[in-house]
């Protein structure tokens, strides 16, 4: 498997796992469970989990009026596109 290959799958996957813990999070907060701490939520944005962050929140209506989220998992969306951006003019990627 290429480097390449390897980056998309672990996307991939860090997206399904960060998609699914919003979801749980929100289905905690319902039941007055214990909750995902937030910080963990935005972390698993930063390592990559930008997209399915923001798709959780959407999907799940979650964490959308927070302003640290509602502003900053498109704040790390913008920055991972740019750091693609520049690593692949770079060309980083051959």
């Amino acid at each position: 498997m290429t480097p390449e290959q390897l980056i998309i799958i672990y996307l991939v996957a860090i997206n399904v796992v960060t998609f699914f813990m919003y979801g749980i999070d929100k289905w905690k907060a319902q039941h007055s469970k214990w909750r995902i701490p937030e910080a963990t939520l935005i972390g698993l944005a930063v390592i990559g989990g930008s997209i399915g962050a923001w798709l959780g929140m959407r999907a799940w209506h979650h964490k959308t009026m927070h302003k640290k989220f509602q502003f900053g998992i498109p704040l790390i969306i913008l920055a991972q596109i740019a750091l693609v951006t520049w690593m692949i003019s770079e060309n980083y990627f051959q």
